[in-house]
């Protein structure tokens, strides 16, 4: 189910955009509800991707850009030879912590967009193969990027979700509502 995500405020465009973000991160969220580690570890289809191991990969994303844009190192650093391990938890890593760990990334997130300048300045693109060389991008390309990424993988969250355990996003909204469609 889609969630209603509310106007902004005239002349918000942070507040939209980040709303945007929110609303997808949520869809993500959601698919996990009342699952344990194993069925959010599963791969109930020929795809390799987890709900679990989605969550991973977005909150890995959604840090290594802003940290790009903060001029910083991604905490995490992917190439080629370890890029399958972002969609995998790891040794001591559980669906908890990751989403505690995404909480802390998502207000990073809020809190820097909404202090750069302006939403028109730049910032570098890393010097690796799949960008332009030389590339720069604005924080409103990030922005909308964010929503992009995290939208792309609430779709493939919600059929994982719904393969697991037939629940859709009707239900997965009224479990967070506590309560129920009927």
């Amino acid at each position: 189910m889609v969630t209603h995500v509310r106007a902004e405020e005239q002349g918000d465009e942070r507040g939209a955009l980040l709303a945007f973000v929110e609303e997808q991160r949520g869809g993500i969220r959601r698919a996990l509800l009342g699952l344990t580690e194993e069925q959010a570890a599963s791969r109930p289809s020929a795809s390799e991707l987890s709900l679990s191991g989605l969550l991973k990969h977005v909150a890995e994303v959604e840090q290594g850009w802003i940290a790009r844009a903060k001029g910083e190192p991604p905490a995490v650093r992917r190439d080629e030879s370890n890029w399958h391990e972002c969609f995998v938890l790891a040794e001591g890593e559980t669906v908890a912590s990751q989403l505690a760990y995404w909480e802390k990334v998502a207000a990073e997130t809020d809190a820097f967009l909404r202090s750069v300048p302006s939403l028109d300045d730049t910032f570098a693109l890393p010097p690796d193969p799949w960008f332009p060389p030389e590339g720069r991008v604005s924080m409103r390309w990030l922005a909308l990027h964010l929503i992009r990424e995290t939208a792309r993988h609430a779709g493939h969250a919600d059929i994982i979700r719904e393969s697991l355990d037939g629940k859709t996003a009707f239900e997965l909204v009224a479990m967070e509502q506590g309560s129920s469609w009927g």
